[in-house]
């Protein structure tokens, strides 16, 4: 049973805490500090910058920044890992609303007043919305049209947007600071799927994470394969951790994924050492990435990219899913 965060905590102050787990950043940061610095809220805005050991000059552009506004404030995160960013934000900041944007995204002008407004309607404790991936070249641009698309990355809101309400996670996030508090916080010991983690123990607490459509930040894709292969194994990876550190946790979505490499791997397997009949699960498959791509895809440039893109992201997420060791779970046990 969900229980109003007004009523807990009282309506939260026209203040807000922008939080930005940084590293390796120094391509976005500007455009995405710039768009914060755009907004209309109207109210108290303080931006913290929680910069990791980059090979880049994240640094220096986050201190040219902070000399040249006192509303910016620069902490440094050693281990560079995102949920410890986060939190060493989380504690540095100064006000009761906390909204969690990332280094390569861009938010639109009215997002912190909308977000704002969301939390005091709702008494939601997290609100969110749109993880809207768009990208700057042809290779980008393709992985954008996948991450979008339920024949890419299922039916979650987030990624394919759906009417307002509640969920079980958002993307990134604006939270009442009370809650995210009583809760400790982003646990450090996930790499990935953090925010999925924080997400079920604030609900698990009795908070409503709500999705809002309207909420619609820019996201920018991995621009290589081999970037997007690494990035959506451990996402796989730490899925798997998330479902054996919260029993019962994981739905028939996340078990699409490590299925279809399981049963494109026996039909390749076995189709050439018993039955060339046996291939035809992985042809099925084959004809499903060549339909999907010219369903998703706006241009042939994508049309012929779209099939390899949507391979790299089912197969690695299911075989980081699969191959997700215990002692990575027995961490965080």
């Amino acid at each position: 049973m969900t229980t109003s965060a007004n009523q807990l905590y009282g309506s939260p102050k026209r203040e807000i805490s922008v939080i930005l787990p940084i590293l390796n950043e120094a391509k976005y940061l500007e455009e995405a500090v710039n768009a914060i610095f755009e907004q209309d809220f109207a109210g108290l805005t303080q931006i913290i910058l929680a910069v990791g050991p980059s090979k880049d000059a994240t640094l220096s552009i986050a201190q040219t920044i902070a000399a040249k506004d006192s509303r910016v404030i620069v902490v440094e995160n050693p281990s560079g890992r995102t949920a410890a960013g986060l939190n060493i934000a989380l504690w540095a900041s100064s006000y009761n609303v906390i909204v969690r944007i990332d280094g390569h995204t861009q938010v639109p002008n009215n997002y912190l007043t909308m977000v704002f407004d969301i939390l005091e309607k709702t008494g939601a404790v997290n609100v969110g919305g749109i993880m809207a991936a768009e990208g700057r070249n042809i290779f980008e641009s393709s992985v954008a049209r996948a991450m979008r698309s339920p024949l890419g990355v299922g039916t979650s809101r987030f990624h394919t947007g759906g009417n307002a309400g509640e969920v079980d996670t958002v993307y990134l996030g604006a939270f009442r600071k009370e809650a995210l508090l009583a809760v400790g916080g982003y646990d450090e010991r996930f790499t990935r799927a953090q925010d999925w983690e924080l997400n079920h123990r604030l609900r698990v607490a009795g908070g409503l994470i709500y999705f809002d459509p309207r909420l619609i930040v820019i996201y920018r894709p991995r621009s290589t394969y081999k970037a997007l292969a690494k990035q959506y194994f451990e996402y796989g990876r730490w899925r798997r951790v998330v479902s054996r550190r919260h029993q019962g946790t994981i739905n028939y979505r996340y078990l699409a994924p490590p299925l279809t490499v399981f049963g494109v791997a026996s039909s390749l397997i076995l189709g050439s050492l018993i039955s060339p009949l046996l291939f035809i699960p992985a042809f099925t498959y084959a004809f499903f990435l060549i339909i999907a791509s010219a369903k998703i895809g706006t241009s042939i440039a994508e049309i012929l990219r779209l099939p390899f893109i949507l391979l790299t992201m089912h197969m690695t997420w299911g075989l980081g899913f699969l191959t997700s060791p215990k002692s990575l779970a027995g961490a965080v046990t």
